[in-house]
């Protein structure tokens, strides 16, 4: 085994598109782990979505070999972490597992937001922090102007900035080096009782479930009985080892290693992360500090778009749980779409890339309903419940509500400040803070309702800013709002699939959105078809399906017009009977038509 003074672990965290991934790519081909055969862009990034997107969902951790200048062998674990605010919780727990962060600055865009918020993150685990400027080898590169944005913004010391191109692999030598000389060793008692902190796991078709740790103190080794000190289970130890892209056995873990355990774990379910494994024959005296619980805040119901294929749904939403933790879900059920499940998700991208993943890894063709937020209701005998399903809602006995509100931090050149503001302030914002960064850039922090920002707002702030404008948040608390379920009708009946809850000043344009949207999907019948929007029994939109109409004057050619006019009444009397017993069946498409345009509105 390796000294532990031979030993670093270090993560890179930015914000999304500054080079991590194309990072790790190059310090990866550095040490030779991997021949270049086998080599290909984000070798990290498993998940085929994550290439054809450019972004990584779930940290990964390679163990890299470095021979310094001093001729010492050292022992690089190093962990890879997404930049996307949806995927915030899995660098916290990738940032717990290490004593230093390698902070990513892309040369042409400068520091932004997510930099800002993941930089605080990494201060608070008490990491020492090297900045890195990224991508100098571009002709827009302006490496002075971010140096001073680094003293600036981030109160690091600029002249500690390593200058890279993790795309050409220059400077990547000397940020090697940096590694080696600026983080500090892990501190740790390979003697003392095991403590190892689980900071990420994913399931394997044949070796069930495999737990990424960090051992903190103590050793792990085959053969070995673990418990998990939370739910005080026992395993043992089949294989242990550490990442060098694919699993390498080593028998053994030790005190300041990275690596993974693999002890017959059935489920996803049977491990926590955050939690503390240690030996079951001399366990530690406490476990070690966990990560804060995942909270979803985006909810939507998925639905076959087969009723059949429920079962199908079933056990591909499970398998598809075993490898993302942080998704939740229950059974649901509705009139029009039969059965399905009501899942949580930590926000927009998290949910398509979930409906992705359930169409191309799983084959499932499915419908989500539109996502909504979880509101807080007062009820009018004194209960508070909280809501994030159009069908629970308590008509007529809710004295109060309030909606989750968020803390915004938008990072903007000054050129665009003006559609910005507008676009904040149209979408119910309150700024609380203006500050301009530098002559160029301003931050904006803004307090506003989580469900704006589910629609259409991320979109529309890159469009204002030309791509330029950063987005970061966190869900502050919850305040007062009006709060309505929109029902959608089909002449008179109720669609529950598309209910939705929302602020009561935006209920008029949605429902009339979503009516106008059915109009375009329903196919005429032989009697009209009114689609209306409602609250309560109050209709607030109307659109008509107008009927196709035989000519039953075809055949009279002059004669007594009583004649015609009796054939017309007895076609308007037939119609009127065919409307109360016919029924609007409402195509696939059509629900799909209102959710997704609805979203790119």
């Amino acid at each position: 085994m390796t000294d532990m003074k031979y030993k670093r672990n270090f993560c890179i965290v930015a914000h999304i598109d500054h080079g991590k991934s194309t990072l790790a790519d190059r310090l990866i081909q550095k040490a030779r782990i991997i021949d270049d055969r086998q080599m290909v862009n984000q070798i990290l990034d498993s998940m085929d979505i994550e290439r054809e997107r450019g972004i990584t969902i779930k940290s990964q951790a390679v163990t890299i070999p470095y021979k310094a200048k001093d001729g010492k062998d050292y022992e690089l674990n190093f962990v890879d972490t997404p930049g996307h605010v949806d995927f915030s919780y899995e660098v916290s727990r990738a940032i717990a597992s290490c004593e230093g962060a390698l902070l990513l600055v892309d040369a042409t865009q400068g520091v932004e937001s997510q930099t800002v918020s993941n930089m605080y993150m990494a201060l608070e685990h008490d990491l020492t922090i090297v900045p890195v400027i990224n991508k100098i080898d571009l002709p827009s590169a302006d490496i002075d102007g971010v140096k001073h944005q680094i003293d600036h913004d981030l109160g690091l010391d600029p002249d500690d900035a390593q200058l890279v191109s993790a795309k050409t692999g220059i400077g990547i030598d000397d940020l090697m080096e940096a590694i080696v000389t600026k983080f500090p060793p892990p501190q740790g008692n390979p003697n003392a009782p095991t403590e190892a902190l689980i900071f990420d796991c994913h399931y394997d078709d044949y070796r069930g479930v495999v737990v990424h740790i960090r051992v903190m103190n103590g050793r792990i080794k085959v053969g070995d009985t673990i418990r998990m000190m939370n739910t005080a289970a026992d395993y043992k130890v089949e294989q242990v080892g550490i990442f060098k892209i694919k699993y390498e056995e080593t028998g053994i873990l030790e005190a300041g290693d990275v690596g993974y355990v693999i002890a017959g774990i059935k489920t996803v379910s049977d491990v926590r992360v955050g939690d503390t494994i240690t030996l079951a024959d001399n366990p530690a005296a406490a476990p070690l500090p966990g990560f804060k619980e995942v909270k979803p805040v985006v909810y939507s119901s998925i639905y076959p778009m087969d009723s059949n294929d429920y079962e199908e749904l079933k056990s591909s939403m499970e398998r598809l749980k075993l490898n993302d933790a942080s998704l939740i879900y229950e059974k649901d059920n509705s009139i029009a779409l039969g059965n399905g499940f009501r899942c949580g998700f930590l926000g927009l991208l998290h949910l398509e890339i979930i409906q992705e993943r359930l169409e191309r890894d799983y084959d499932q063709a499915v419908i989500f309903t539109a996502p909504s937020v979880r509101y807080k209701v007062q009820l009018t005998d004194g209960e508070e419940v909280f809501i994030d399903n159009p069908s629970e809602y308590p008509t007529g006995r809710i004295r109060s509500a309030e909606e989750p509100y968020i803390r915004a931090s938008i990072i903007t050149p000054a050129e665009f400040l003006g559609s910005i503001i507008a676009l904040c302030t149209e979408k119910r914002g309150t700024q609380s803070n203006m500050q301009y960064l530098d002559e160029k850039r301003v931050e904006l922090i803004y307090e506003m309702p989580l469900s704006e920002v589910l629609f259409d707002f991320y979109d529309r702030l890159k469009s204002y800013s030309r791509g330029y404008a950063s987005f970061d948040y966190e869900v502050t608390g919850y305040r007062p709002t009006e709060l309505v379920k929109v029902d959608i009708l089909l002449n008179g009946k109720g669609v529950d699939a598309l209910s939705q809850l929302t602020f009561k000043e935006n209920a008029s344009r949605r429902a009339h959105e979503i009516c106008e949207r059915l109009k375009d999907e329903i196919s005429r019948q032989q009697f009209k078809i009114a689609i209306q929007g409602a609250i309560g029994s109050q209709i607030i939109a109307r659109e008509t399906v107008n009927p196709v109409r035989k000519d039953v004057l075809a055949k009279c050619y002059g004669g007594d017009i009583t004649r015609k006019r009796k054939l017309l009444e007895k076609q308007k009397e037939g119609k009127k009977r065919m409307k109360m017993v016919g029924n609007v069946e409402l195509p696939q498409s059509a629900f799909l038509a209102v959710l997704k345009e609805k979203e790119n509105n």
